[in-house]
């Protein structure tokens, strides 16, 4: 009987908390490349210069350098726009990591009686670091990963925003820079 309880009140308890909204999503893409992390990290490290991400049209910096506050402004070739800030540069571990403050809206949808504008990426609250780690002799891992929230921050989130949505497109930009970074630089 117990058991029977204890089943119950672990159900109850699951269904709460899946209804209580969205939870923090996190992301990771690795890629080995065979090159030096020397030369991965000069190819990477300067904030404003993603000219090897395939995505990117072009990058506006709104306040320079490879300092905490700096703010970019990425130009998609789709026409998008994402601003980010850098929260932390480490050039000693090869890494920085940054956030999104700002992103455009690619179209506006009709969702529970409202209009509800769909982002750039389908997320809320994005932040995400870059990191070159030396995998032996001539070879690198470059990990990118980032934790966010879907774009529908409330209960039953229409399907452009909600947690596939937002996974998928993650993950797509991470991958889509990893492998174009390792065409580049294995050339």
């Amino acid at each position: 009987m117990l058991i029977k309880y204890c089943f119950i009140t672990l159900l109850l308890l699951s269904v709460v908390a899946e209804s209580h909204g969205p939870t923090r999503k996190k992301s990771q893409e690795q890629i080995v490349i065979n090159v030096s992390t020397e030369k991965v990290w000069q190819r990477i490290k300067n904030f404003s210069d993603l000219s090897w991400h395939p995505l990117v049209e072009k990058v506006a910096m709104l306040k320079k350098g490879n300092k905490k506050g700096s703010i970019r402004s990425i130009m998609l070739k789709n026409g998008g726009v994402i601003n980010e800030k850098l929260k932390k540069y480490q050039p000693n571990k090869m890494r920085y990591d940054y956030k999104i403050i700002d992103m455009s809206t690619v179209k506006t949808i009709q969702h529970l009686g409202d209009d509800i504008a769909v982002k750039v990426l389908p997320v809320s609250n994005y932040s995400a670091s870059i990191q070159v780690t030396k995998k032996g002799k001539n070879q690198s891992i470059v990990t990118w990963k980032g934790a966010y929230y879907r774009g529908f921050m409330n209960n039953n989130p229409p399907k452009e925003l909600n947690e596939i949505a937002a996974k998928k497109a993650v993950n797509g930009v991470y991958r889509a820079g990893l492998d174009n970074l390792k065409v580049i630089l294995e050339k």
